[in-house]
């Protein structure tokens, strides 16, 4: 239940307010170049405490590199990332200790366990998100060799929505400002709807738009390992997802056959390819060479700093409110999570293509 990929296989560990949280990397290929300044530049955009829309509490997030790597490059060994805590504060959850939060997993990690670790939510903290984009920090470097990358960006706050042309998607401007809209007016309507909802201690949902380029047609397992369904396994996986779409996605659902239908056709090079892109870059769970595009559904922070109604662990009905420091809005520290699992399921299936063939 803590480990992820077949190739490439991930497994995460540790606590919100333990010693650190960290990650093993097993199927790595040797020679490949990593620094821990590669992992930390993934690990700076989704730390804590970057603007005045995210949480603030203060963690550098600063990697150690413990094992796997030497001399900068990769030993095809097992590759060993930890992260160590440093700003917890856990005397912030004590009212919480034996009572079940509205929405969190406080009540379900008692059913299941019959314990848990309160202080942050423990094990079921997003702060568990960063050993993942640690290690999706080393699966983009390996999947850039083949030209191949994962982006992502928020689409919508609430119910407003950024109208865009995929193909025209500038991805430099992503991370120019504090919300990762590469649109600037849409990007200043988000952050003043995250502004006031914060204001009033309340917390928003959201969207966030993924897309994979140069892929090559060909990863992906049929069945039960398709392409789109560990992708949407990853996806749904992160904390606070309520939805994932890809393709033409649940729209789909209100065309025809021969409207949805994506006709191929050859190129003046000889390459295959689809006059549009209904598919989404994925046909019978294998890549078919188009450019990958997906939506993944953000739900509202569940800790809200305003007083609910809710039961502790004796059943009787209480009042709790929220205390502490927590992100109004998750998509802006979101946004490098996405893309880390979208690179981690692209460099497992990547690994595993190549032995699919003599």
């Amino acid at each position: 239940m803590n480990t992820y990929g077949s190739a490439f296989k991930i497994t995460t560990f540790g606590e919100s307010h333990g010693e650190a949280i960290g990650i093993i990397i097993d199927g790595c290929p040797a020679g490949l170049e990593v620094t821990e300044q590669d992992i930390q530049k993934e690990l700076d955009r989704r730390k804590p405490g970057q603007s005045s829309i995210t949480t603030q509490r203060k963690e550098s997030d600063t990697v150690k590199i413990l094992s796997g790597i030497f001399e900068g490059k990769t030993l095809g060994t097992p590759i060993a990332l930890a992260i160590y805590n440093e700003n917890t504060k856990s005397k912030d959850y004590s009212h919480i200790k034996d009572s079940f939060r509205p929405s969190h997993a406080d009540f379900t990690y008692s059913s299941k366990f019959g314990l848990r670790d309160y202080r942050g939510g423990g094990r079921s903290s997003a702060r568990e998100t960063a050993a993942r984009v640690a290690a999706g920090a080393i699966a983009k470097k390996l999947i850039s060799k083949e030209k191949i990358g994962c982006f992502a960006f928020v689409s919508q706050v609430g119910s407003l929505i950024y109208d865009f042309d995929l193909e025209k998607v500038d991805t430099s401007l992503i991370d120019e400002n504090i919300i990762r809209c590469p649109d600037e007016k849409k990007a200043e309507e988000f952050i003043k709807l995250i502004d006031k909802v914060r204001k009033n201690r309340d917390t928003i949902g959201g969207k966030i738009t993924g897309f994979i380029k140069n892929v090559p047609p060909g990863l992906g397992e049929p069945v039960f390992d398709k392409l789109h369904a560990e992708l949407a396994k990853a996806m749904l996986s992160i904390n606070a997802v309520k939805g994932f779409e890809y393709g033409s996605g649940f729209s789909g659902c209100e065309m025809l056959g021969s409207e949805h239908n994506d006709i191929f056709y050859k190129t003046e090079d000889d390459k295959i390819k689809t006059k549009t892109n209904y598919s989404g870059g994925i046909q019978g769970g294998i890549s078919n060479g188009e450019l990958i595009y997906f939506n993944v559904a953000f739900k509202p922070v569940a800790t809200v700093l305003k007083p609910q109604e809710t039961v502790n662990d004796k059943g009787e009905t209480i009042q709790l409110e929220g205390k502490g420091r927590h992100d109004p809005c998750v998509l802006p520290r979101a946004v490098p999570i996405v893309e880390a699992m979208a690179s981690i399921v692209i460099a497992d299936f990547y690994l595993r293509n190549r032995l699919s063939r003599i």
